[in-house]
């Protein structure tokens, strides 16, 4: 079996590599990989049609690599990041583009020499360095309809405006020893057509800059002659490969998604939020606990949604708020000075399990909710690994990343200390070792984390949660967050599989459903207003493709309380069983063309669970 790929290959040498580097640009990313078929005639004795990259078994399907050695460092431009304090410049069409320039071992900026004299008062700094087009790779896409696709940059850049959300993304190896220089180009009022623009000045950025793996910096913007004549200011993120994990091309699930997934129900933190202010909303058991999975699974969940962050000690667990409560003292009667608030992020597994923790609404109205955390899976902060381990594995999962947002207003949900590649890979590993058949989509509200997941594997699909237009929520400060529209054209320049949109939003204007999938993008629906039936069946009938709701158990309108995963994995062996008749009565015949349906190494380990689950005569009579 194989597949093609463009890549970049960099052979081993003394200084830099010490071993064969393969960084795969876009690869075939069909369901099944290629086969070379027993007794095929060699390409020597007969004349072969090339193949056509992308296309066989009447599908046509490329996707975008993923990090297998290099670092991706994007810059992000929102907020009318640029200003000049020259008058002269105000109100003028500036243009910017953005060069990574390697750093010396004495740590000092390679000489900037232009390639060419042509024009005296333009840089043309696309052929700076022997290899610049070549590696490292910069790219640009701004979030609207017409430029989201990532492409390289024009000889003099892009023209900016103040309202446009621009990332640059560049791929690379060794970032700590690379620099970027971010240049400023202006056309003359009096310049005749044709002719270049001249070049106003640059800002430098240094790696030092970017210490974290996100963040924020202003640099000065200084002119030709040296003068300070304005200011950048911009978001950065540093994206480097999954430590301690190797993807291959196996097979790749990131963008597959069958017709008749359609209109699922989605256990919103398995069986539903319990610490609502109306005890009568609430589920009846505490969600994000193995229970609440279970019983989710039970009531024909489809899938599960929970939330995972990590403990002090790294442990990835399920849990939604950043903060709990913790009782100082035991007593029968909770009071105000007997709560004491911690962030989640500050208290190992075992201080999470062992101590008497508390929801934030409980502590909010000193009353316990619940009774039953001597239960084993009743128990809060289960683990990651065990809930992949208990829940049965034809309920997937939808594992909402939990991540600080900075709000409109600038202040953060939580100041974290985790650096956010080690918080990620974390996670990752966890799921990449332990999720076996499972089906697995990975969603967030920061869109700097689905980047991050979409670059770091290549085997579970991403989407990207977000409010959109909202009266129940503060805004986000990222503009990405901010409309439906926004989230599309970020969805589709980070190549995600879809987007989860605030069911508020939705019912504002139904409309914007068709544009989502009109844009191929799979999209699942959350919010309050989904707790009603006739509101899902609604969002339903509109193409929803995964509806997130609470109490599934009492809304769920589904007759057979089934998986539709472990329906299809019943029928799937089905088919196996009929084909094997089939061939059975036909063994002392000529044998006939028989047509098996196609199955992929993710449906045969569903048909290893589906027996384990369902015994034979079940299967036979079904």
């Amino acid at each position: 079996m194989f597949r093609y790929f463009v890549g970049i290959v960099f052979k081993p040498d003394e200084e830099k590599f010490t071993s064969r580097q393969v960084i795969v640009r876009r690869w075939e990313t069909n369901l099944n990989p290629r086969i070379i078929h027993k007794g095929v005639v060699s390409n020597n004795q007969q004349v072969m049609e090339p193949d056509i990259f992308g296309l066989y078994d009447s599908c046509k399907m490329t996707d975008r690599g993923w990090l297998t050695t290099e670092t991706v460092v994007q810059f992000k431009l929102f907020e009318n990041p640029i200003q000049f304090w020259k008058h002269k410049y105000e109100g003028r069409k500036v243009h910017i583009k953005l060069t990574p320039l390697m750093l010396s071992k004495g740590r000092t900026l390679v000489e900037y020499t232009p390639t060419s004299d042509i024009f005296e008062e333009s840089m043309d700094t696309q052929d700076v360095g022997e290899e610049r087009d070549k590696w490292p790779i910069t790219e640009i896409a701004v979030m609207n309809e017409n430029e989201w696709e990532f492409q390289l940059q024009e000889q003099f850049g892009r023209a900016y405006n103040p309202n446009d959300c621009i990332i640059f993304s560049v791929s690379m190896h060794f970032p700590e020893a690379v620099a970027y220089m971010m240049d400023y180009y202006m056309y003359s009022s009096s310049s005749v057509e044709n002719s270049p623009p001249y070049h106003i000045g640059f800002s430098y950025i240094l790696p030092s800059m970017m210490s974290s793996s996100e963040g924020q910096a202003i640099v000065p913007i200084t002119s030709r002659s040296h003068r300070p004549i304005g200011q950048l200011k911009f978001d950065y993120l540093v994206v480097h490969p999954i430590s301690g994990y190797e993807c291959d091309m196996s097979v790749s699930y990131s963008r597959i998604w069958k017709k008749t997934w359609q209109g699922l129900d989605v256990g919103h933190r398995g069986l539903g939020t319990s610490f609502k202010l109306e005890v009568a909303e609430c589920a009846d058991v505490r969600e994000n606990t193995i229970a609440s999975l279970k019983n989710a699974a039970s009531a024909g969940a489809d899938l599960v949604e929970f939330d995972i962050q990590l403990s002090k000690d790294l442990i990835p667990v399920l849990y939604h708020d950043f903060h709990v409560c913790i009782a100082l003292k035991h007593k029968k009667q909770l009071a105000e000075h007997d709560m004491l608030e911690l962030p989640v992020k500050e208290l190992t597994l075992e201080q999470l399990q062992h101590l008497k923790v508390y929801h934030l609404a409980e502590g909010k109205n000193k009353s316990q909710r619940f009774f039953d955390e001597d239960l084993e899976e009743h128990q809060p902060f289960p683990t990651l690994h065990r809930a992949l381990d208990s829940v049965d594995p034809h309920v997937g999962f939808n594992i909402e990343i939990k991540w600080t947002m900075q709000l409109k207003d600038g202040t953060y949900e939580l100041n974290h200390p985790f650096d956010l590649n080690m918080y990620l890979d974390t996670i990752l590993k966890v799921v990449l070792h332990s999720a076996g058949s499972r089906k697995i989509i990975f969603s967030c509200f920061h869109p700097d984390i689905c980047t991050m997941l979409r670059l770091k594997q290549n085997k579970y699909p991403v989407i990207f949660l977000t409010q959109g237009v909202t009266k129940k929520y503060p805004a986000y400060r990222d503009p990405r967050t901010q409309t439906m529209s926004m989230a599309v054209n970020y969805a589709i320049s980070a190549g995600i599989l879809g987007i989860n949109a605030h069911t508020e939003d939705i019912l504002r204007d139904t409309t914007q459903v068709k544009m989502v999938m009109d844009a191929g993008l799979i999209i699942f629906c959350w919010g309050d207003d989904n707790n009603n039936p006739a509101t899902i069946k609604h969002l339903k009938q509109l193409g929803i493709h995964g509806v997130i709701y609470d109490k599934i158990d009492k809304y769920s309108s589904k007759e057979v309380k089934e998986s539709i995963f472990l329906v299809e994995a019943r029928e799937m062996q089905n088919q196996l069983l009929k084909a094997a008749e089939e061939l059975e009565d036909a063994s002392q015949s000529p044998l006939p063309s028989i047509s098996l349906p196609p199955t992929s190494e993710f449906e045969l380990d569903d048909l290893e669970n589906t027996q384990k689950r369902l015994s034979a005569t079940s299967v036979l009579s079904s």
